[in-house]
């Protein structure tokens, strides 16, 4: 090692010996750098979108490559909806798997996401990716009992509101603007995945939350390779309440408004 420079309170910059430059990232909690290294390996391999190599990982670190950020194009985001739609075809066995060699108990940034699998995804969307973290906020107080039926309704409503069953796809699982770094060379690279079998427009859903730079010519990239089943608009909201309620737990009350206004939108559309 040459020299390291810290990015953040959890990652550093580190020049090898050789002459590569890596990223060393400190885990969030007990299993996090295993479960995202089996993550990243599992989107890599897929050879679809730009994944980070992986150089290791033990319990706290995970090494892998440095990506070099240019600037967001169109071009750059109408290549990157076409692989993201060729990752999700690749598929999972089941929703709910975890990448191979990876943790049933991961997370989904810093919040505990448990990877257990179910045959239909309405079910298995409410049971193990809704409801747990509607428990958490309203334990923490961040919603209220009462306000708790509003997330609950459309739990109970979800094989409706779902739309046609669609095979399980490999999802990144975290897939807002700050996991997608454009590269210098033109290609985005995913980092920090919550890697898991799920509904495809899951990923999207999310990237439609939090922002993304030419999201229209990422979007026309994924519907020229892999058209959504109708009336995917109207099932946003439906796909958002799950990253809308792990951010309810982590950073309160205000994400917990837009949580409960997302699900009383759903129900009422």
């Amino acid at each position: 090692m040459t020299g390291e420079r810290p990015l953040s309170g959890a990652l550093t910059e580190v020049d090898l010996d050789d002459g590569r430059t890596v990223i060393v990232k400190a885990a969030d909690g007990p299993g996090a750098a295993r479960a995202e290294a089996a993550g990243l390996r599992w989107l890599a391999d897929a050879g679809t979108v730009g994944i980070p190599a992986v150089h290791g990982h033990d319990q706290r670190l995970l090494v892998t490559d440095r990506v070099v950020q240019g600037p967001a194009t169109a071009r750059a985001a109408v290549r990157f909806g076409r692989g993201l739609a060729a990752l999700h075809a690749t598929g999972a066995p089941a929703f709910g798997t975890a990448p191979p060699g990876g943790p049933e108990d991961a997370y989904i940034g810093p919040a505990p996401m448990r990877n257990a699998t179910g045959n239909d995804w309405p079910s298995w969307y409410a049971e193990h990716r809704v409801l747990p973290y509607l428990r958490g906020a309203v334990d923490a107080g961040t919603i209220r009992a009462a306000e708790a039926a509003d997330v609950e309704r459309v739990c109970e409503r979800l094989p409706e509101l779902a739309g046609p069953a669609e095979p399980p796809a490999r999802l990144h699982g975290d897939l807002w603007n700050g996991n997608v770094l454009w590269g210098a060379d033109g290609h985005v690279r995913l980092i920090d995945p919550a890697a898991h079998g799920g509904h495809r427009e899951t990923d999207l859903a999310m990237l439609r939350l939090f922002g993304c730079p030419h999201l229209e010519h990422v979007l026309a990239g994924y519907e020229e390779t892999a058209p959504l089943a109708d009336g995917s608009a109207a099932r946003v909201g439906v796909h958002q309440l799950f990253p809308l309620l792990v951010h309810a737990v982590l950073f309160g009350r205000g994400y917990a408004e837009q949580a409960l206004a997302t699900a009383r939108a759903a129900v009422s559309a």
